[in-house]
């Protein structure tokens, strides 16, 4: 069973928040999910917002929840509202359907999942997929 590292959740986090300076994005957080769920690694700027890491963990927890990434539970929020508002309350509120959770795969197989939030939800997807491509993993297309 592929497992990610820690050693790959550390280049995620400091790999997607170089990006995010080099972009110029706003002060971000970035936390590393296992494929449990479990925080594998987390980083927030100097900056951030007070709950940022309850809005990264939310992207990320929801998409392992579900199995696909979180722009496509932000698909359908807005085509299923009722069904994603059930899960929602079935995983304790814990997800947050909008861009910036993406899966991690190796070999096909899902081994966690990053989040990130602090700038518009597509420039987190794109932060996050940098870090994910740094540590020389493949990130969900969904």
């Amino acid at each position: 069973m592929a497992a990610i590292t820690l050693a790959q959740a550390q280049t995620i986090d400091s790999a997607g928040l170089a990006f995010c300076r080099d972009k110029k994005f706003n002060p971000m957080a970035i936390v590393v999910l296992d494929a449990r769920g479990v925080p594998k690694a987390y980083a927030a700027e100097d900056g951030t917002a007070l709950r940022r890491y309850d809005i990264a963990h939310g992207k990320a927890y929801g998409a392992l929840a579900m199995g696909v990434g979180s722009k496509t539970l932000g698909t359908r929020a807005v085509e299923r509202p009722h069904f994603l508002a059930a899960v929602n309350g079935a995983i304790g509120g814990a997800m947050v359907p909008v861009a910036g959770g993406v899966l991690v795969r190796i070999d096909g197989e899902i081994v966690g999942c990053v989040g990130v939030t602090g700038d518009s939800s597509d420039n987190d997807e794109l932060a996050a997929r940098a870090g994910i491509a740094a540590a020389g993993l493949t990130g969900d297309p969904s």
